[in-house]
């Protein structure tokens, strides 16, 4: 009986660390991708805000490193995470794929650019949480070493 009441004592805990770890990944993400946006919008390197980008070049600097920063959310989840990490990273995953095809089927009828952009976003959600997660075992198995 009392082996049963530690072990319910934990998953409240356990749950809240989950969310924590996700809720970490997530606004890292969010953040990071926001902050550069504004750094290159501030640059003139993007148009304003609100004004349409349909340059190719600027749309893959766009997605190039929101995927640097999606496998870096994904990992940051997965270290957090009080127990298997790489469920954490690929929740994280179906999380920006789910976010990523609402904005794609937002945004493109508003023509605000190419329409493979918003949905390479959505694409590469899943893979680059694996990455992420990937990068995260690696870590804890090198230093079980």
């Amino acid at each position: 009986m009392q082996a049963t009441a530690t072990k319910m004592g934990t998953q409240p805990r356990s749950l809240l660390r989950s969310t924590g770890a996700l809720l970490a990944g997530f606004f890292a993400v969010v953040v990071l991708s926001l902050g550069t946006d504004q750094v290159l919008h501030v640059l003139n390197v993007y148009p304003p805000w609100g004004q349409s980008m349909h340059e190719p070049r600027l749309n893959l600097l766009a997605l190039s490193y929101r995927i640097v920063y999606t496998v870096l959310g994904s990992y940051m989840a997965a270290r957090l995470a009080p127990r298997n990490p790489m469920r954490h990273a690929l929740i994280l995953g179906v999380i920006g794929f789910v976010v990523g095809s609402a904005g794609a089927l937002a945004t493109i009828p508003m023509n605000l650019g190419p329409a493979w952009y918003p949905i390479a976003i959505a694409v590469t959600a899943i893979p680059c949480a694996w990455v992420g997660g990937k990068f995260a075992d690696l870590q804890y198995t090198l230093a079980q070493r």
